[in-house]
């Protein structure tokens, strides 16, 4: 039976979260207008007081928020309490200029918790489970929300931060861990990694994972269920939001469930700003409608992806999320043809591959070259170079079908490609497209 954290508001109707987002959007507004400086001026240069706020039928009057404006009010421009408020800070993972630091109240770490314990209760987790978390601890938001969610619900929670696979796996077995946090790609590694040391998916005690922080598709989902022997749900969220637990999956994995209580979700076509009708595909926006620290009004993800507001079969309310398919700032455009690292992977996967690979765009001759280093498995195993060009050139094939552009596929030895415990580097872009 399906189980709920807050079921008085994950099952509210729609009538009841409107009233909620429309009261909390109205007194969170004058809170940032009184509070927030850097963005009570965009307020002002787009000519919007509190006072044109009455509801969220006024939300698309507020101006939009990027990470240029967060990255040019560094470090306090968009803190929205005295320091002495602030309990503690996260900060994004970003490895190019000024990282965002996001800051938090004690009642703004509570919400997170709560939303997070949200999403591992829908994964299943009770107070009876061991949920192991090896999202890594520190700046990163990962660890410290499903470990604030864990708590929450009363489990125990095995904070062993990524990286030391062996001794991730030896705690697994040795005090019974049922849940799993990680990125996706190093639950594939750990299931990996299981399967070379000779211990079958059924030797261990985990049930479920709760994997979010990077893109990953259906395909790589099976293979991390079938490698680790569970039921693998999303989890989606932002620093700038508050971490994960905006969003989360259900048992019937048809979409995450946003918090409403907590964010109002928009979906805006990336070029113009436009907010389109329901069920079309866009450009996500949140709004964050508790968050005081560090509070977002419409605050654009760059993740692509569609909302559905009809009422989940798991008897949740709250709109669903589809898996981002992609970031507008992740996309490629090679040869004039948008291209999302997803998209190869789902064919990579398709066609009897791990999802070990590299992505390298470069340009000769004023013509982009898209080359992908994909590692060999057992399976896929050829002792010939006639063979290996002949795998090449299939795969090759499947992904030219998948994008309408021919690729130059590598085929690598096993382990050959570095391997995550946090997000995955996929991309290497050579070209020098900016002057």
């Amino acid at each position: 039976m399906e189980r709920y954290f807050s079921e008085n508001v994950e099952c509210a109707s729609r009538e009841e979260i409107t009233k909620i987002q429309s009261e909390k959007l109205v007194a969170q507004v004058k809170h940032v207008y009184d509070n927030v400086p850097y963005y009570r001026k965009k307020m002002e240069e787009k000519g919007v007081t509190p006072d044109d706020i009455k509801g969220i039928e006024d939300l698309h009057k507020l101006p939009f928020i990027c990470k240029d404006d967060l990255k040019d009010a560094y470090p306090y421009g968009f803190l929205g309490v005295p320091k002495s408020e602030v309990s503690k800070i996260h900060s994004t993972s970003g490895t190019t200029g000024k990282r965002v630091i996001a800051y938090y109240t004690k009642e703004d770490e509570d919400i997170w918790y709560e939303c997070c314990a949200r999403a591992l209760t829908a994964a299943g987790a009770t107070k009876e489970d061991v949920v192991q978390v090896a999202y890594g601890y520190g700046l990163f938001t990962g660890a410290s929300g499903v470990d604030g969610g864990a708590h929450a619900i009363g489990a125990m929670t095995v904070p062993m931060s990524s990286g030391n696979t062996d001794r991730q796996i030896t705690f697994m077995r040795d005090l019974g861990s049922t849940i799993l946090c990680c990125t996706p790609s190093y639950a594939a590694y750990i299931g990996e990694t299981i399967a070379e040391m000779g211990i079958k998916p059924e030797e261990l005690t985990l049930k479920s994972g709760v994997f979010g922080a990077e893109p990953w598709t259906e395909a790589m989902r099976k293979e991390i269920e079938a490698s680790l022997g569970i039921k693998a749900y999303d989890i989606y969220g932002l620093t700038e939001l508050g971490g994960p637990g905006v969003s989360y999956e259900c048992y019937e994995q048809k979409g995450m469930h946003i918090n409403e209580d907590h964010y109002i979700a928009e979906i805006i076509n990336p070029e113009t700003g436009e907010v389109l009708p329901d069920g079309e595909k866009g450009e996500l926006v949140f709004t964050s409608l508790d968050k005081k620290g560090f509070p977002m009004l419409r605050y654009r993800t760059k993740d692509i992806c569609v909302l559905n507001k009809t009422k989940c079969s798991c008897g949740r309310t709250f709109v669903r999320m589809a898996k981002p398919m992609g970031r507008s700032d992740d996309m490629m455009i090679i040869r004039g043809v948008n291209v999302f690292p997803s998209q190869i992977e789902t064919v990579l996967l398709q066609e009897g591959y791990k999802p070990n690979y590299r992505i390298e765009v470069d340009r000769k001759n004023n013509t982009d070259t898209l080359d992908i280093y994909v590692e060999l498995n057992s399976e896929k195993f050829s002792d010939t170079v006639k063979g290996l060009e002949i795998q090449e050139k299939s795969l090759a094939g499947a992904i030219k079908t998948m994008l309408g552009i021919n690729p130059k596929v590598h085929l690598v030895p096993e382990k050959s490609i570095a391997r995550s415990e946090g997000k995955a580097v996929r991309i290497v872009d050579k070209r020098k497209l900016i002057d």
